[in-house]
C-alpha cells in the first residue's frame, strides 16, 4: 500500500471520528457535563484512583464509561461504589473512539451538571490521537513507570491538560526522583498541570477533587454565557 493511500485512510478515519466527537461534545455542553478522558499505561492505578475519587465526590452526579479490550472487571469495581458505569470492550482495538463513547452515552442517564469519567484503554499511544468529545485528557502516571516515560510517549502528555503523578507513597521504595518526573512532563508540555497523588494514603486527593470541581463550575459558566 502506498504512503499516499495510508495517509488518506488515516485522514478519513480521524475525520469520521471527529464528527462523532463533535456530536458528543454538543450533548455534553447542553448538559453542562464536565467530561474527562483518563489515559495511562496499564497498571498505573487508574481504576483504583477513580474509585477513590468517586467515593470522595459524595453526592456529586457522575457516570463512568469504562474501556478495556476484554472483561467487565473495572466496570464492576466502579459500580460497587454506587456510580453508574458502562463497559465498552474494544476487542483487538487499542483505544476508545468517538462513536463508541457516543453509543455508551446513550445508555447513561447523565444529569445536568454532572461529571463524566471516560477511562480509556491502558495505552499511551493510540488514545492520544482520538478526540472523544471530552473537555480534556488527564494522564495518570505511576511513579513505578520511570521518570523518562513522558519523553518516550510525548504525544500523550502533550495532549493532556493535567498529569496525575500517582502512587507517590511508593516513591521512597522505588528510588525515583519526583522532581525529574515533573521536569520531563514540562519538557514535552510546558503548560501541563501536575498533581502528586496517592489513592492509598489520600495525598493530593483534595487538590485533585478541587481541580475537578473548579473545572465543572467553569463548564457551567461557559455554557450559561453561550
Amino acid at each position: 500500500m502506498s504512503q499516499e493511500r495510508l495517509i488518506e485512510i488515516e485522514t478519513d478515519i480521524l475525520a469520521k471520528n471527529d464528527r462523532y466527537a463533535d456530536a458528543n461534545r454538543a450533548v455534553l455542553t447542553g448538559l453542562e457535563t464536565f467530561a474527562i478522558n483518563l489515559v495511562s499505561s496499564p497498571g498505573s492505578g487508574k481504576t483504583t484512583l477513580l474509585c477513590k475519587t468517586i467515593e470522595a465526590l459524595g453526592d456529586q452526579p457522575l457516570a463512568v464509561i469504562e474501556g478495556d479490550q476484554q472483561t467487565a472487571n473495572d466496570a464492576d469495581r466502579i459500580r460497587a461504589t454506587g456510580a453508574a458505569a458502562i463497559q465498552v470492550n474494544t476487542g483487538k482495538g487499542c483505544h476508545l473512539d468517538g462513536h463508541m463513547v457516543g453509543h455508551a452515552m446513550e445508555h447513561l442517564s447523565l444529569e445536568k451538571g454532572s461529571m463524566l469519567f471516560i477511562e480509556n484503554v491502558g495505552n499511551l499511544v493510540c488514545p492520544a490521537g482520538f478526540d472523544l468529545g471530552e473537555d480534556c485528557k488527564v494522564a495518570i502516571l505511576s511513579v513505578t513507570e520511570g521518570e523518562d516515560k513522558p519523553l518516550k510517549y510525548p504525544d500523550m502528555f502533550t495532549a493532556s491538560r493535567l498529569a496525575l503523578l500517582n502512587k507517590v507513597d511508593l516513591a521512597p521504595y522505588c528510588d525515583v526522583d519526583l522532581d525529574l518526573y515533573e521536569e520531563n512532563l514540562r519538557r514535552v508540555n510546558p503548560g501541563i498541570e501536575i498533581i502528586r497523588v496517592s489513592a492509598r494514603t489520600g495525598e493530593g486527593m483534595e487538590q485533585w477533587l478541587g481541580w475537578l470541581r473548579t473545572n465543572l463550575a467553569s463548564k457551567a459558566q461557559s455554557a450559561a454565557a453561550e
